[in-house]
């Protein structure tokens, strides 16, 4: 075999060895979807009664995920998702539903909210007066 055929022979080898894996293993390679479509947001609600989240023991507490889908434990995770989402993320702007009555009878509940809301650390902390005042506040949020 002439010199020439004979380098070209090997070039053409050597180029499918080095070349040939990696055009092999792109194609073999699971498909990995993009991450970070979403910004996560998950969050664990809690709720007690007494004046503030530093004295009171915990009595019930769900969770709630709203990216990419609505889940946890929270009753009525894709109502509250959705609620929290026109409010901004904003726990203040849950405001109280019309026609809601509750009596004046003062017994506090204490609602805490700590996570992830659209990838930004949330923590939160109010007390109402009773239970009916905490669950007039929006629509599903503070009901569980």
């Amino acid at each position: 075999m002439p010199t020439t055929a004979r380098w070209a022979a090997t070039l053409t080898l050597t180029a499918t060895a080095v070349c040939g894996p990696m055009v092999g293993s792109a194609h073999a390679a699971p498909s990995l979807g993009p991450s970070g479509l979403y910004a996560p947001s998950a969050l664990v609600l809690t709720t007690g009664h007494g004046n503030s989240a530093a004295t009171v023991t915990p009595e019930r507490a769900v969770t709630l995920n709203c990216a990419p889908t609505a889940s946890g434990t929270h009753p009525a995770a894709g109502l509250a998702c959705a609620e929290l989402r026109g409010a901004g993320g904003d726990f203040d702007a849950l405001t109280v539903r019309d026609g809601a009555f509750c009596t004046k009878q003062f017994d506090p509940v204490v609602v805490t909210v700590d996570g992830v809301w659209q990838g930004k650390r949330v923590s939160y902390e109010r007390t109402f007066a009773n239970e009916c005042v905490k669950n007039s506040y929006g629509m599903t949020v503070f009901t569980f």
